[in-house]
């Protein structure tokens, strides 16, 4: 199985920084997309950042956030900058991965970190 760990969530003023974390461990073959989501009270999960083979964004975070990846420790980033009030949710990764070479591939997601910024 794989499991996804993330961190890096808090409390933080407007205009403020956090980086958040996610690493994968279990039996991993290979990662494809490594994905951020975010989930805000009484709203539906929102795809904020992937990256595939590249780094693509959700409109109310472009040019604030940035995701990135570092494969050798199965781990993604997401650098949030100028953080503000509508930014305050629980954040989730989530991964595509396969568990043996020619497996299927599958999503596994984190349990998710809280965010909050503080007007």
């Amino acid at each position: 199985q794989v499991q996804l760990v993330e961190s890096g969530g808090g409390l933080v003023q407007s205009g403020g920084s956090l980086r958040l974390s996610c690493t994968a461990s279990g039996n991993i073959f290979s990662i494809s997309t490594m994905e951020w989501y975010r989930q805000a009270p009484g709203r539906e999960r929102e795809l904020v950042a992937s990256f595939g083979g590249s780094a693509t964004y959700g409109d109310s975070v472009r040019g604030r956030f940035t995701i990135s990846r570092d494969n050798a420790k199965n781990t993604a980033y997401l650098q949030m900058n100028s953080l503000k009030p509508e930014d305050t949710a629980v954040y989730y990764c989530k991964y595509a991965a396969q568990t043996r070479s020619w497996g299927p591939w599958s999503a596994y997601w984190g349990q998710g970190t809280q965010v909050t910024v503080s007007s």
